[in-house]
This record gives structure tokens, C-alpha cells and sequence, in this order.
């Protein structure tokens, strides 16, 4: 299926086209869908002189307007749902009910962040001098940029765009030359309510370390909020070093996923089944080790196996269809190795294990390893695929200790039934979101982001719009004559 609307580059609130053009595939068909603007360096350059430009005027811009914006815009999202919804299956490939479900996420940012633009409180301190008085204000970092992936290809946007919007900066965004065109239509939405021209461009390319590197040697682009892999949040920090911006980094995961004998295993297993096959594993979060304490590994392994087996493979267009393809071969290729390792150090497979029938489509199917260990792939590298990697466990000091043996340190999940051992564990797991009885944890109003090598800063939440504010003191004297 071809979408045949004409996608130029967003620069500056102008939409511009440019001769040459790269193809945009569907994964599920290996299908072209559109031919997008092959953005370099020189438009990259543009967008960051049309932000410095409207950035005065947006930071001076009252909040009420600025969540005017951004409530409106929430509200077209949600109004063109089915379109964006689909646009977003072909290009990305997760299923339609997916599709629908993140847009409805990622408007709900939109929300959040229209109401938090009016609740940028500042403080007065009490001051050690009578005719003094110290006040602290904040004020937007400025311009600032965003670099988004292709898994989340809405949501990853608007959870950046709505803060920074929110706190008077202006963005450009840099989404992933795999998945363009929800970022297009999103700033069809901001143009139609009425944002000011230079407040957003997006920018696309195939070269993206060109593009980037124009971000991260000017000076006046003040801070950098990236989604990504973690070698690559590693290289930006390096890079943004030189001017000293700001970042926030989300970046890679490799989730544990406990389950302990007094679990409600029914509910366990359709957290497991979130956790692990929300758009097929391509998610940071994405359970990858599920540790299953031995009274309860057998059940819980026939119950888990019984609901992966059942879920349909095929193009997310289709009825029925709860498992899409991957998002290219190379992710194929990883998911094929990481199983094939497995095998062949002693894993078993209970389902799965081998590339689905479809003559066209980057597939692979719901697979379940048992008898796995720490010497595997699965047991210490995020797969990023739909492959579930059982590991037994005997006791809580054990499995805490297994868990929190990564770099990784972003998500976190546990089933349990003592209320004790849940705060327990919510000290002593290392990951910046644990779900304790929850599979599917995240919400515009909870701070999103990891520990250790998953990242800094936090997104969503009150906590996020501080990512885009600088603090400033006022230290006011001559009160008494």
C-alpha cells in the first residue's frame, strides 16, 4: 500500500521539498510508501538559524497560549487517529490496536504538558539580610533538539516536543529516516493550530551522524534530548561536551521480568505477554528476562507458552493481527542470532524459533526459550525482538542479585503478593521504572527514564518540563531605606 500525499521537510514552519529523495518502506510488504526529502547538512543548518530566530519571541510568548497550542494540537491527534494510526503501521509495522494505542499516548504528552506550561512555579528564599530579598525564577534553556527513534515514532516525538514547547523553547526534531512520516504529520497538526513559523522543524536524512553533528557543534543549540541506543547516547554525551548543552538521554534497556510463588499467575502471564510482545519487543522496555521461582516455573512456562503460540503473525493492516514485523532484516538478523545461540548452548525452544512463512516481510515469530543461562545472548544483551528468555530462580536475594547483574538499569517488572517484599525490591532493583504488578507501567504523568547506562534525566511527569528550564536567582537589595 502506497501513500500517495507528497511529505516535504518541515524547516522553520515552511514545508520544503528538495530533488533528492530517498524511499520509505513498508516493512511488512518490503513495499515503497513514500518518497521523502534526503535532508543534509545544509537544511539541518537552516533549521537551527529559523530556531535561534523565533526563540526570543516563544520564551516571552504567555504560558496560556503555549498550552493553548498544545492542547489543540492534542486534540487534532486524537480527532485523526485512524489516519495517523494507519500511516504509522505502514511505515513502522506494529499492529493496528498498537498504532491507535500510541497515538492516543502520545496526545496525551500533548495534555500533560499544556497544563504544566501554566504551573512553572518560581520561589522566594529567605534572606540573611534585611534589605534583601532572593528570588528564583525560571526561564526556557533555548533552543533545543530532538532525536527520536523509529519504535514509537509519535510518542518519542510529542514526549519531547510537549515539554519543550511548554517551557517556552523552540525544538528541532530529528526523527528516524525509517519511520518520517508520523513526524511530518505531527507538524501538519502544529501548523494547523497555529504554532509560530520556526518554533518547530523536522528534519530527515539518511546520513544521521551528519545531520547530528550540526546539532552538536553549535553553540546555540542549548540542550539535546535523544531516544536511543545506549553506544549512541555515549558518542552525543562525548560530542555535547564541547559546547556543554544540556541532554537527556533514554537509552538502552534489558528489563527483568520476576515472578514469585504468590503471584497471581493468570494476571502474571498477561503482564508477561504486555511486557514482553508490546510492539513485537522493539521497545526499550521490552521484558527480556523472565526469572520464574522453581515452585511455579513449570505452570507459569505452559501458561506463558500457551498465549504466545496463539497470537497471529502477519501485516498489522490485517484483523486479528497482534504480531507486525520487524522493523528491518538486520533486526531480524539479531533476533535469529541471539536465538540460534541460545539452542546452541542447551536453551530449549517451547515456541517459536523459526522465521515465519510470509514470501515478503521482515517477520519473526513469538518465541520461548527455557533452560537458560547467564553464558547466553538472551541473559545479558537486549534482543529487541519478540523472544522470551525463562531463567529459574529459589530465592529473593538470589533473583534480586541476578536482576541488577547488567549496565542496563531502565525498567524493571515483579509479581507478588507481599506487600513487604514489594517494597523490598522497589529499594533494591537498580532501574529507574519498576512495575510492581504492572506490565505496562508508563504514563504521561510518571517520570519516564532509566539508571546506570539507560540514560539521564527524566521525561513526563512534573519532572520533565525541568529538563527544559534553566533556574535563575534574583538577589534583590535596597528593600529598607
Amino acid at each position: 500500500m502506497a501513500i500517495s500525499e507528497n511529505y516535504p521537510l518541515f524547516i522553520g514552519g515552511n514545508w520544503i521539498d528538495k530533488q533528492e529523495k530517498y524511499d520509505v518502506l513498508n516493512p511488512a510488504t518490503e513495499e515503497v510508501i513514500a518518497r521523502v526529502p534526503n535532508a543534509g547538512p545544509e537544511e539541518m543548518k537552516q533549521a537551527v538559524e529559523a530556531a535561534v530566530n523565533a526563540q526570543a519571541a516563544w520564551a516571552d510568548t504567555v504560558a496560556s497560549e503555549r498550552a493553548r497550542i498544545l492542547s489543540d494540537a492534542a486534540r487534532l491527534m486524537r480527532e485523526r487517529t485512524e489516519k495517523l494510526a494507519e500511516i504509522m503501521t505502514i511505515e513502522e509495522g506494529k499492529p493496528l490496536a498498537e498504532a491507535r494505542g500510541e497515538i492516543a499516548y502520545a496526545a496525551s504528552f500533548l495534555e500533560w504538558f499544556a497544563e504544566e506550561a501554566k504551573r512553572i512555579y518560581g520561589d522566594t528564599i529567605p534572606s540573611n539580610s534585611r534589605d534583601k530579598r532572593i528570588l528564583v525564577i525560571k526561564r526556557p534553556v533555548g533552543v533545543t533538539a530532538a532525536i527520536t527513534p523509529w519504535n514509537f515514532p509519535a510518542a518519542m516525538i510529542t514526549r519531547k516536543i510537549g515539554p519543550a514547547f511548554a517551557a517556552g523553547c523552540t525544538m528541532i526534531v530529528k526523527p528516524s529516516e525509517l519511520t518520517p512520516l508520523s513526524a511530518l504529520e505531527i507538524a501538519r497538526i502544529f501548523e494547523e493550530v497555529g504554532l509560530p513559523k520556526g518554533v518547530l522543524s523536522i528534519i530527515v536524512g539518511t546520513e544521521p551522524a551528519e545531520l547530528t553533528r550540526v546539532l552538536m557543534d553549535d553553540v546555540r543549540v542549548r540542550k539535546i534530548s535523544f531516544t536511543g541506543s545506549t553506544s549512541v547516547g555515549k558518542l552525543l554525551m562525548k560530542q555535547a561536551a564541547d559546547t556543554m548543552k544540556r541532554v537527556s538521554f533514554e537509552l538502552g534497556g534489558h528489563a527483568p521480568f520476576i515472578v514469585f510463588p504468590d503471584a497471581d499467575l493468570d494476571e502474571a502471564v498477561s503482564h508477561a505477554v504486555l511486557a514482553k510482545m508490546r510492539g513485537m519487543g522493539e521497545a526499550c522496555v521490552a521484558a527480556n528476562r523472565f526469572y520464574v521461582h522453581e515452585e511455579i516455573l513449570e505452570v507459569f512456562t505452559e501458561k506463558f507458552a500457551s498465549r504466545l503460540e496463539a497470537m497471529k503473525v502477519g501485516n498489522g493492516l490485517e484483523e486479528g493481527i497482534s504480531v507486525g514485523p520487524l522493523i528491518e532484516p538486520s533486526a531480524v538478523r539479531k533476533v535469529e542470532d541471539h536465538v540460534q545461540d541460545a539452542v546452541a548452548k542447551g536453551a530449549k525452544l517451547v515456541v517459536g524459533g523459526e522465521r515465519t512463512g510470509q514470501e515478503k516481510g521482515y517477520y519473526y515469530p513469538p518465541t520461548l526459550l527455557t533452560n537458560v543461562n547467564e553464558e547466553m545472548k538472551v541473559a545479558h544483551e537486549e534482543t529487541f525482538g519478540p523472544v522470551a528468555a525463562i531463567l529459574p530462580f529459589s530465592t529473593e536475594e538470589e533473583v534480586i542479585q541476578k536482576a541488577n547483574n547488567t549496565n542496563y538499569g531502565l525498567a524493571a517488572y515483579f509479581f507478588t503478593r507481599d506487600v513487604g517484599r514489594i517494597f523490598r525490591l522497589a529499594d533494591q532493583l537498580e532501574y529507574g521504572i519498576l512495575g510492581a504488578n504492572d506490565g505496562m507501567p508508563s504514563t504521561a504523568q510518571a517520570p519516564f527514564g532509566g539508571i546506570k547506562e539507560s540514560g539521564l534525566g527524566r521525561e513526563g511527569s512534573k519532572y520533565g518540563i525541568e529538563e527544559y528550564l534553566d533556574i535563575k536567582y534574583v538577589s534583590l537589595g535596597g528593600i529598607t531605606n
